[in-house]
């Protein structure tokens, strides 16, 4: 049976989100932001981020791939769903669920750039800051997180852990669909 330490629980996530969707209010006062949540792992911070943002708002979804089956970022992106409707001359504001290289997001932002925003920002959930190889600025982020592999909360390992209400560090990374143990 594999275990998994808990990083922050489903009571620290929505208390961090909820200010997150205060700080985004304040910064789009007056515009309506575009939000383009990239598939799948953010999907989740997304649905709950927009609760707390107290502005008209739009959504669209992208989905890209630069790890594979891994568990570690390969470095190449690969677009594999694209948005449905432009961005031109709209407040765009990327929201994603983990940066660590910085390479994904990299490439994301000048895919985004020409496409002539008016205005982008990037949200992310997790800053896995001692992995950076590029600097990205990123306008909003929930919490600064440790060189491990994290699941919970839509992340995911090889599909599975995205439906556990808190983010945690599986201790055994050779899993299968068994049980797990929380440990704190």
């Amino acid at each position: 049976m594999s275990s998994i330490k808990i990083l922050y629980s489903q009571e620290e996530i929505q208390k961090r989100v909820r200010e997150l969707g205060e700080e985004i209010t304040k910064a789009y006062m007056g515009r309506m932001p575009h939000l383009v949540c990239i598939l799948r792992g953010a999907v989740i911070f997304l649905s709950d981020l927009i609760r707390y943002i107290n502005l008209p708002l739009t959504i669209d979804f992208m989905a890209v791939s630069s790890y594979g089956r891994g568990t570690k970022s390969s470095g190449v992106v690969k677009i594999i769903k694209d948005l449905d409707e432009s961005i031109e001359n709209r407040d765009v504001l990327i929201v994603e669920d983990i940066i660590d290289t910085g390479l994904t997001l990299e490439h994301l932002t000048k895919i985004f750039k020409a496409r002539n925003p008016r205005d982008l920002k990037v949200c992310v959930l997790l800053d896995k800051e001692s992995r950076r190889i590029v600097n990205i600025d990123v306008d909003f982020i929930g919490f600064k997180v440790p060189d491990e592999f994290i699941i919970g909360y839509g992340l995911d390992y090889n599909g599975l852990y995205r439906n556990l209400p808190f983010l945690g560090i599986l201790d055994n990374l050779e899993v299968g669909g068994e049980s797990f143990e929380k440990t704190t």
